[in-house]
């Protein structure tokens, strides 16, 4: 079992019990733990910043609560049709984002975006709460005092990156909700809010820890937010910034974690299997006790598994990828072998009578065999940012403010190649072989690199938005991928993709609720 370092969600039960009082807080549900009495002394300050750990954006890629319907997301990649619901019948938002049909069913689809919206903002909520009372508070070491200001401040700003690239222009409270009149804003333009996160992950860098996740007892980092702001930099092509803060995590003491065989200790089981390695600079933790991965490990297969397994009573492929999708890959790339990122058969190695087989791949990647041999209760920790990832920010930001293939930007995505690579060909050799390409060339090879990479991570339809392209992976030719125009592009389901699907509706309970806000076109 690991040890915890954050306070766990039965603090939040807490925290949210403090508020119970306010009526109007109770009817507003971005309230949260703000007022001023919650922030008296050093310990509340601390559980409150915990708090922060464990709601709002991060829940959105970590949370698996149903055996259904995978984290939030999950559900934008669904947007592309290269991935599906084997239960979209029932999980009807995620057949809707799949069919680009979600403006006919605004109702239905909201209510998904009510969890979002409110969740977020009560996460935003406190993290101000924090940012304005924290400061007030005597500390014993002034140092803990900044740092934890700084927290609240990644956090703020990971929840408004969540929500910008959701709904588009959205409400920018600064301020926590401690008077009625601050409780209703217009929305404020994604340029505006994208200033804030800048600004608040640039001090959350100057005040962390430089050190990895694990070192700093899995507290955000230096690198983290570091992580963080080059993600913000480079969703609105901002390269040379976003090349700065990528190189300062390539150059930190996180690392690439390395192949040791080509089979289960290859880099992808271990990341599959291991918590606290080098390349993860910031995750959600999990543990046998009091906040297990809930239903992660069953998203590993479909739903004939339960015939497989004693210790889970559903699956279900909440997340699957299409097999055009998987064309993404080359023959010789190690992340399309079985028992990779993808399995297509299992053998319960207890009882090897019991076997499962798929036409459709599962995802290995989600794979817990302690979870789902023996204890029922998850721990393997969800990684939202990886070291490969900066590395790839760092090829296409670097290559694009020089303007050119540099040897330096080459060398950033050959060491992804050459880890995926089950021939033996060097990084060096990669490097020579792209630094032939054009610049154009070289970037669509990047956002490839990324589609093979982080496709089981949610970023993919985050891609599409910030390049406005659309990736048209071959169906015949194995790792062939073309871009076209975001907007008009067919999507994997056989879908045109609007104008009006780069963004989902706003809640139609904060609509309601809120009457300075209007619904993004159409809603």
């Amino acid at each position: 079992m690991k040890t915890k370092n954050i306070a766990t969600v039965l603090l939040l039960a807490v925290l949210i019990g403090l508020n119970s009082c306010k009526d109007f807080l109770e009817e507003d549900p971005r309230s949260g733990v703000t007022l001023g009495q919650y922030y008296k002394d050093q310990a509340q300050a601390l559980e409150n910043v915990n708090a922060l750990y464990r709601m709002g954006a991060p829940l959105r890629y970590a949370a698996a609560g149903s055996a259904y319907i995978g984290p939030t997301a999950s559900i934008n990649n669904m947007l592309t049709g290269y991935f599906s619901n084997s239960y979209e019948g029932q999980e009807l938002v995620t057949q809707y984002a799949r069919q680009l049909t979600r403006q006919q069913n605004t109702r239905t689809v909201s209510n998904t975006m009510n969890t979002i919206w409110n969740e977020s903002y009560r996460a935003i909520n406190t993290a101000n709460g924090a940012i304005k009372h924290i400061p007030a508070i005597t500390f014993t070491d002034p140092n803990e005092q900044k740092r934890l200001v700084a927290e609240a401040r990644f956090f703020r700003a990971f929840n408004y990156f969540y929500l910008v690239k959701t709904f588009g222009a959205v409400p920018l409270p600064t301020e926590p909700y401690e008077k009625l009149e601050n409780l209703y804003l217009p929305r404020t333009a994604p340029a505006e809010v994208y200033v804030l996160m800048e600004t608040d992950l640039k001090e959350a860098v100057d005040l962390l820890p430089a050190t990895t996740f694990a070192a700093n007892g899995h507290r955000i980092t230096k690198f983290a937010a570091a992580m963080a702001l080059a993600n913000v930099y480079l969703q609105q092509n901002k390269f040379a910034e976003a090349a700065t803060y990528a190189k300062m995590v390539v150059e930190s003491p996180h690392s690439l974690t390395e192949n040791s065989d080509l089979g289960m200790n290859s880099a992808y089981n271990k990341l599959r299997k291991t918590d606290d390695l080098p390349e993860s600079i910031y995750a959600f933790e999990f543990d046998a006790t009091t906040n297990t991965s809930e239903w992660w490990p069953t998203y590993a297969f479909s739903s004939s598994a339960t015939a497989v397994f004693s210790k889970y009573s559903i699956f279900e492929r909440v997340y699957g990828p299409t097999n055009r999708f998987l064309n993404v890959y080359k023959e010789d790339d190690l992340r399309i072998k079985p028992n990779q990122f993808y399995h297509w058969e299992y053998t319960n190695p207890r009882e090897p009578d019991k076997k499962w087989s798929s036409d459709v791949a599962g995802i290995w990647y989600y794979y817990d065999e302690e979870a789902v041999l023996n204890t029922g209760r998850g721990t393997k920790d969800w990684n939202f940012y990886r070291y490969a990832e900066a590395l790839l920010i760092a090829a296409e930001a670097t290559a694009r403010t020089a303007n050119a293939v540099t040897a330096e930007a080459a060398g950033y995505l050959a060491r992804i190649k050459a880890r995926a690579s089950t021939t033996g060909k060097t990084a060096a050799e990669f490097t020579t072989e792209l630094q032939a390409l054009s610049l154009n060339a070289f970037v669509e090879e990047v956002w490839t690199e990324r589609l093979r990479e982080l496709p089981l991570e949610f970023k993919m339809w985050d891609d599409c938005l910030r390049t406005g392209k659309f990736p048209v992976i071959s169906t015949t030719t194995k790792g062939a991928v073309t871009y076209q125009n975001l907007v008009g592009a067919t999507n994997g389901a056989g879908t045109v993709i609007k104008e009006t699907d780069l963004l989902w509706p706003i809640s139609q309970d904060e609509l309601q609720r809120n009457p300075e806000l209007s619904q993004n076109a159409g809603y």
